[in-house]
C-alpha cells in the first residue's frame, strides 16, 4: 500500500501530464484546423488584386442603382409603443433577388463568363 506522500505525488504527476497532454490536443487541434484551411483553399481559384478591384466596383455599382428608397422594396411591420408611438417592429427587404441580379449584371459586363465547369 502507498503511503499519503506517494499518493498525493502520484495525484501531482497526473494532473501534471493531463495537462501537458491538454496543450498538446489544444496544439494538433489548431494544426488539424490549418490544414483543413489550407486543403480547402487549395481548391478556391485564384482571384488577383486586379480582378478583385473589378469585382469591388462592380459591386459597388450594382448596389448604387438599386433603389433603396422605394418603399414597395420592403416589408414593414409597426407596433404600437408604451408611450402611444408608433414604431417599426421589422423592416424586411423583399427584393434581395433584384438587389442580387443588379450587381451579378455589373460583374457579368467586366468578366467574360464560362458557364462550363
Amino acid at each position: 500500500m502507498k503511503t499519503k506522500q506517494e499518493l498525493e505525488q502520484a495525484v501531482l504527476m497526473l494532473e501534471e501530464q493531463v495537462a501537458t497532454n491538454k496543450t498538446m490536443s489544444e496544439t494538433y487541434q489548431q494544426d488539424l484546423e490549418k490544414a483543413k484551411k489550407d486543403l480547402a483553399d487549395m481548391n478556391k481559384p485564384e482571384l488577383t488584386n486586379h480582378m478583385y478591384d473589378i469585382i469591388f466596383e462592380a459591386i459597388e455599382e450594382g448596389i448604387g442603382y438599386f433603389d433603396f428608397s422605394d418603399s414597395g422594396n420592403y416589408d414593414i411591420e409597426y407596433e404600437l409603443d408604451y408611450d402611444g408611438r408608433v414604431n417599426a417592429s421589422s423592416i424586411e427587404l423583399n427584393n434581395a433577388s433584384e438587389l442580387n441580379e443588379s450587381i451579378m449584371r455589373k460583374i457579368e459586363k467586366r468578366f467574360k463568363v464560362s458557364h462550363t465547369e
